[in-house]
């Protein structure tokens, strides 16, 4: 049977009657968008803020082992929180008990601990933690915990021991792609996952290839001026990112464009397929922003070579965070040029099949060939074409066009 799609999350503020609203319609949230947290970024280089924040009673830890989030249940519908005493041994003594001038002295490679983050605090809990900045701040915190068993020594040692407890009480840890957690916790787990994610693969600084240690609340990586772990004075060799500014290495996010393209009648879209692809499943075209590139050049970059066809006009319609591993998909709607519709598959093999689909078709398709990659076809679906998910911003971008963001003046 196919999975369950949750809902989407709620756009910001759709009751507020506003110029932009009535001109372009309301914003489109989609799935891994909509966070319920505030991410208070300019409080990660407070340590006295994150060290009441780890040891709050209302703080609630998100666990992930090899990046899956710790559920409640096989269905992944909803995320399972620990508290601090359940994860003490992992993280071990409080991380921000010292100040980050101080942590990076006393860098000792040798020792490793547990990657965490702090993700943001909900605003509107009871009983959240208040700390006095510029101005007071309220809320229960977040943090994520990469529990990942890795190397050896301690650390490992208390990641597998916990693991075991959590899977002896009846928890466990998604498996695949998870898409089906309803919106808010899917939001915090995209960013705790990319997150881990990216500081996972930056162990080491890409200047001078020594180890890097995270600070910021698990958002920079610096390269240390020593270490206590090697001999003699403990000094590293000379690393360019210490000098002015540049001490540090923030997360990366790449920007994808994903767009739905119309015919310049206004009556089909082009849609495509890859060889992974079940039977009849199609979905619109989608590509990676290059360097020096705007949006609207990647749209019709993209949509030349992979389909052949020549675009017009670009319009943004909405994004959509993918933490698989650090995308931003950037969604489009562009319409062909009148003398470049011809789909011609010969300049980049990606794609296996691509057409122009009428907007009946799609608008059938929308109806009962919805459901996830992996899924099989929805009990009413007797045939023809399918199509991604709602969680997908393909389907949502689909859904704009054929019921009626493109209107009768794409004609003129």
């Amino acid at each position: 049977m196919p999975h369950p799609q949750p809902s989407l999350p709620a756009p910001a503020h759709p009751d507020v009657d506003s110029m932009l609203s009535r001109k372009f319609g309301r914003e489109v949230a989609n799935y891994f968008s909509g966070s319920p947290l505030n991410r208070l970024g300019f409080l990660r280089s407070e340590h006295s803020f994150l060290s009441q924040a780890l040891n709050h009673p209302t703080t609630s830890f998100l666990l992930c082992n090899e990046l899956q989030p710790l559920v409640q249940s096989k269905e992944a519908k909803r995320i399972q929180w620990v508290k601090y005493d359940d994860i003490k041994d992992v993280v071990g003594e409080d991380p921000f008990a010292k100040d980050e001038e101080t942590v990076l002295k006393e860098f000792d490679s040798e020792k490793t601990s547990a990657q965490l983050v702090f993700l943001g605090v909900e605003e509107n809990a009871k009983g959240g933690l208040e700390y006095q900045g510029k101005n007071l701040y309220k809320g229960a915190p977040f943090f994520a915990v990469d529990v990942t068993p890795r190397g050896e020594g301690k650390v490992k040692d208390a990641c597998t021991a916990l693991i075991k407890k959590l899977e002896e009480q009846g928890m466990g840890f998604g498996k695949g792609r998870i898409m089906e957690l309803e919106a808010g916790d899917a939001a915090i787990y995209a960013e705790a996952r990319q997150m881990l994610d990216w500081n996972a693969r930056n162990p080491f600084c890409a200047q001078c290839g020594q180890p890097t240690l995270s600070v910021n609340g698990g958002f920079k990586r610096a390269c240390p001026p020593q270490d206590v772990a090697t001999p003699a004075s403990g000094a590293r060799k000379p690393c360019a990112t210490r000098k002015g500014v540049s001490n540090l290495s923030f997360p990366r996010t790449d920007p994808t464009v994903i767009m739905a393209i119309v015919n310049h009648a206004g009556t089909h879209l082009l849609l495509g397929r890859s060889k992974r692809f079940p039977p009849a499943w199609y979905s619109t075209l989608a590509g990676f922003a290059e360097p020096a590139e705007s949006i609207e050049e990647a749209v019709r970059r993209e949509v030349y070579e992979e389909a052949g066809v020549l675009v017009g006009r670009v319009v943004i319609h909405s994004t959509q965070p993918w933490p698989y591993p650090a995308n931003l998909m950037i969604g489009a709607i562009g319409q062909s040029v009148p003398d470049g519709e011809k789909i011609d598959l010969g300049n980049d093999p990606e794609l296996e099949d691509a057409r122009w689909c009428p907007f009946d078709e799609v608008r059938e398709a929308l109806k009962i060939g919805v459901s996830g990659l992996g899924d099989p076809a929805p009990p009413e679906y007797k045939g023809g074409l399918r199509l991604p998910p709602e969680t997908a911003i393909a389907n949502q971008l689909m859904t704009s066009v054929v019921n009626g963001f493109v209107g009768v003046e794409a004609k003129m």
